[in-house]
């Protein structure tokens, strides 16, 4: 009993001055999401006539929903997949370098997203700064023949963009990863003739793999929910999903704002699956890790 008591009071002393932030984050983000819920299936808001599931029956029969939520799991699962790998050559590459190196790699972590893409316009746009190089270095005869990569259907300027600003994030993950688990086991496998890539392979990735996974679907959930970047980027179709939220929530007709709200919602439930369904290969890999270890 005494001990019980005390493992109480030291959870309090560790965690009890956390409960009242705890307690108001959950109440204004619970309180939200609970209000939200409720004008989405037709209990609160204008021209509300009780419980119903008909808007969400529309949404996942309409066409352009689809077609959105397709492409915002394209792009964040093709971004998060790239960043990924890409930072993880980029975390082998720097692995014996200097602070220096790791510094100027980290530069593009606290510029603001609206000023990174300000830079992506002037340096992307077809009169942008690359376009008048090519210009004057005579590769192109006009704007009109520089590649469109921003405001592109094929959202080449906003996976650009992303890339830019996740492969430092995802190297920096790796990187730590890597000098934590040090240099020993693979030094043993070099030594037992394996190549560098087959130590690569068997030996360092199993150790990174949960850092990546988790640096995976911290990326993808960010990407994945991101509205800025594929409004100022993006072209004006297709839109990904959480510009589509916007564009339902702002629009004229306000009968469509609960549409937009049961959009906000599928976003979350989706974003929610991705980190539940990672949370449990995550488990696994630990479960793995201990029974092998």
């Amino acid at each position: 009993m005494n001990s019980l008591r005390g493992a109480r009071w030291t959870w309090l002393n560790h965690y009890g001055l956390l409960l009242p932030a705890l307690a108001l984050v959950g109440l204004l983000y619970g309180g939200g999401l609970l209000l939200a819920t409720a004008q989405s299936v037709g209990l609160y808001g204008l021209g509300h006539s009780g419980f119903t599931l008909q808007g969400y029956g529309e949404l996942l029969r309409d066409p352009e929903v689809i077609g959105s939520l397709v492409l915002s799991l394209g792009v964040a699962g093709l971004a998060t997949g790239l960043a990924v790998l890409l930072g993880l050559g980029l975390a082998l590459g720097l692995r014996g370098l200097g602070g220096w190196a790791i510094w100027i790699w980290q530069l593009t972590l606290p510029i603001p997203h609206l000023v990174g893409v300000a830079g992506m316009l002037l340096l992307l746009a077809p009169s942008g700064w690359l376009a008048r190089l090519a210009f004057q270095l005579g590769w192109i005869a006009s704007d009109q023949d520089f590649p469109l990569w921003v405001n592109d259907r094929g959202y080449a300027g906003v996976l650009i963009y992303w890339l830019w600003k996740e492969i430092p994030f995802a190297a920096l993950v790796t990187l730590t990863l890597l000098r934590s688990m040090g240099r020993e086991l693979e030094q043993q496998a070099r030594l037992l003739g394996a190549s560098f890539w087959q130590s690569l392979w068997a030996v360092t990735l199993p150790l990174l793999r949960p850092g990546l996974l988790a640096s995976g679907v911290l990326i993808f959930g960010f990407v994945f929910s991101s509205f800025e970047i594929p409004l100022l980027l993006g072209p004006t179709y297709p839109r990904t999903l959480p510009v589509l939220v916007y564009q339902r929530f702002t629009h004229i007709n306000l009968e469509q704002r609960q549409q937009a709200i049961a959009l906000g919602l599928i976003l979350l439930a989706v974003a929610a699956a991705v980190v539940g369904l990672a949370a449990g290969v995550l488990g696994e890999v630990g479960s793995r890790s201990r029974q092998e270890g």
